[in-house]
């Protein structure tokens, strides 16, 4: 029996390429005659680019660049033949601090790009997820060029006032080379669906602040865009609101954006992994309700369903109910928290989601 591992990060406890490893050793210890094969997946935001260097290989550089926080961070670049990926969770995630996404900014992203842009490449992919800011991406631009009548360095509250935004010279530092905006979710950036209202409350924005922010960047994207519904439509673009903007300031540039877990897929041949297995396993942390909205197991599950081929999941924790779950292409998914319980799945997650794994081998493989 075939067996595809394909599973995604476990945030804060496992990288994608450790929890596909923890997978296949408690599966391998139940089915030991079962091929295993290994194909860890991301969806744009933190672990996108090992996903990527664990499947592709290719060279990795490290550039420092200035982080959400105002302190300098390093960032990785893979570079893989003639196209770069880059994550921009490393300059401006979560995991950098407290939230303070008034402040917070988005300047070491578009550094970064600039560095990508510098290696000579034709195409720079940039993952988008499990950000800290919410500045619309004016930190981006304003690394890679372009100025205003207000300092795009310093988050929204920067933006007040701003009537003037001037794109070329960001868009001619990007010159011929192709973006792509991989993003983990599709929301426009302003309104009741949007980044500020969606993101803003998990990244330390008050009520009061979310009406205020979004706000500023209704004004920001009239600066740069124009004030005609035409002119401002780029706002509205599904993932034009992922990562608290970036995903417009790419479009801005000019970007293609696609689905975060896409991009993955195709890069390490996802379809063409399904197709060979008799069943394919996926994973994440939390297997919830937004589960359906761009994250890995819907992702790999619509994959194996275009083959024919059962998806079963391995999270942290799962809340969907059996009727969902199959909606979305899952036939089981098994709780790491219900088999092991919270401390030892905190203290020991590669041995707990081993230990999982092999009961689900116990039920599934031939």
């Amino acid at each position: 029996m075939r067996v595809l591992v394909a599973p995604d990060k476990f945030a804060g406890t496992l990288g994608a390429p450790e929890a596909a490893r923890a997978i296949a050793r408690g599966w391998a210890r139940a089915a030991p005659h079962d091929e295993i094969v290994r194909l860890p997946m991301a969806d744009g935001g933190p672990g996108f680019v090992d996903a990527l260097h664990d499947a592709l290989g290719g060279h990795l550089h490290v550039v420092t660049v200035t982080g959400s926080t105002g302190v300098d961070v390093p960032m990785t670049v893979l570079v893989v033949d003639d196209v770069a990926y880059l994550e921009s969770a490393q300059a401006c995630g979560l995991q950098l601090g407290p939230p303070s996404a008034r402040s917070a900014s988005t300047w070491g992203v578009g550094q970064a790009i600039a560095a990508a842009v510098e290696l000579g490449v034709e195409s720079v992919v940039v993952g988008l997820g499990g950000s800290a800011t919410n500045d619309g991406g004016a930190g981006l631009l304003g690394a890679l060029g372009a100025v205003a009548d207000r300092p795009l360095d310093a988050g929204p509250d920067g933006l007040g006032g701003i009537t003037r935004v001037d794109l070329e010279p960001a868009r001619a530092a990007v010159g011929q080379v192709r973006l792509v905006a991989a993003s983990d979710v599709d929301v426009p950036l302003l309104g009741m669906f949007g980044a500020t209202k969606t993101f803003g409350p998990q990244k330390g924005l008050s009520d009061a602040d979310v009406v205020e922010v979004d706000g500023l960047l209704d004004r920001f994207v009239e600066a740069a865009c124009g004030s005609t519904p035409a002119e401002r439509r780029v706002a509205d673009s599904p993932g034009a609101g992922a990562a608290g903007g970036l995903g417009l300031a790419l479009l801005l540039l000019g970007a293609e954006r696609r689905p975060g877990v896409a991009v993955v897929a195709d890069a390490v041949g996802l379809d063409a992994a399904c197709a060979a297995a008799d069943l394919v396993v996926s994973g994440e942390g939390a297997y919830d309700h937004t589960s359906r909205s761009g994250k890995v197991v819907h992702g790999v599950a619509q994959v194996a369903a275009r083959h024919a081929r059962p998806c079963v999941a391995i999270a942290g924790q799962v809340t969907v109910g059996a009727r969902e779950m199959r909606a979305m292409g899952v036939e089981s998914a098994y709780a790491v928290l219900d088999v092991v319980g919270e401390e030892r799945a905190f203290a020991d997650p590669a041995g707990s989601l081993s230990e999982v794994a092999e009961r689900v081998a116990r039920t599934w493989s031939r």
